[in-house]
């Protein structure tokens, strides 16, 4: 049997509608006993934003590293594109843009001869169109006027931009982000965030590791929790927020006597805030609730029960705070 055509990986998904990424058990132990991905079962929809999120050390970028080929797992199995990895990597990564741990840069050319070289590297590429592909890629990233400057000038977040460039120098249908944002100021998060749902609309499908739950619930349509090398949950955000309970919030004058009447009322976890009190909602009825607080003579200026955020899932899930600074 001869060795699968690039373009195979494509026609494949598109007649079986498959995951573009699944992996089965997949396990990584390094020498010395160490258990960096233990047993993970990943499903990425094609044509999604799939949020991979855990503190660093949690295992996502040795995950990334075994799905892209770079390393071979301990067990398991990982398909990307409907192919086996590592197998069939020279089939597969042609589809594949990636940005893992940060992009490798000749410091001494500029931003655009740097992607000139990684173009040219590509047996792919037809070099009469390669100036109008770099200057498409850098413009699409923000990086026109920053063009001509030598990379080793250019900052953490420019470097991260330069890198994305690099990734979307063709049409891929797969593109592996690892800690995309990482080093950008606000406006640069913002940036890269529209990009890659501009991208996602265009039928790419975004991995997007990060331990950022606030970047993977504004931008993320899927999403998976590791913890320890293991997989904690996975599923649409919507529906991983949807299966925790948001906050009971009471905005009022009086917070000290409604914590008071809330606490016999069965509300558990009562805090006090500038404007009111919050809690975990009760398994009772809230007319009831402000019934009770009107009763006692709180001035009631609004009760609510905010939306549950992914991080309240993750608490939920995991009986303790997620460490989102890593």
């Amino acid at each position: 049997m001869g060795e699968p055509s690039a373009a195979e990986p494509e026609q494949r998904g598109e007649q079986t509608g498959e995951p573009v990424i699944a992996t089965r058990g997949l396990t990584k132990r390094y020498r010395g006993g160490q258990l960096a991905v233990d047993g993970l079962d990943l499903t990425v929809p094609a044509g999604s934003v799939f949020g991979f999120l855990g503190p660093n050390g949690s295992g996502k970028t040795t995950t990334i590293r075994m799905l892209m080929g770079l390393i071979e797992p301990t067990s398991g199995t990982a398909r990307v594109l409907g192919q086996p990895m590592p197998r069939a990597t020279r089939a597969v990564l042609p589809h594949v843009g990636a940005l893992i741990e940060g992009p490798a840069l000749y410091g001494f050319l500029s931003g655009r001869d740097n992607l000139i070289r990684y173009d040219s590297a590509d047996p792919a590429a037809d070099p009469r169109t390669r100036r109008t592909r770099v200057a498409a890629a850098l413009d699409r990233v923000g990086l026109t006027a920053a063009a001509g400057k030598k990379a080793k000038a250019y900052s953490l977040g420019m470097k991260q931009r330069l890198g994305l460039a690099a990734a979307l120098l063709h049409p891929r249908r797969l593109l592996v982000l690892d800690e995309p944002t990482n080093g950008l100021d606000p406006q640069g998060m913002r940036e890269i965030r529209t990009l890659i749902r501009e991208l996602a609309s265009d039928g790419t499908t975004v991995f997007l590791s990060s331990h950022l739950l606030d970047e993977i619930e504004q931008v993320c349509t899927h999403a998976a929790v590791m913890a320890q090398g293991r997989l904690i949950t996975q599923g649409a955000v919507a529906e991983l927020a949807a299966g925790a309970r948001g906050r009971l919030v009471v905005t009022t004058p009086d917070p000290a006597e409604a914590a008071r009447v809330l606490k016999e009322q069965g509300v558990a976890d009562v805090v006090v805030t500038d404007d009111g009190v919050t809690g975990e909602p009760p398994d009772r009825d809230l007319a009831d609730v402000n019934a009770a607080l009107v009763t006692a003579g709180v001035r009631v200026r609004g009760l609510t029960v905010e939306r549950a955020s992914l991080e309240d899932a993750f608490v939920a899930l995991t009986g303790e705070g997620f460490d989102v600074a890593g």
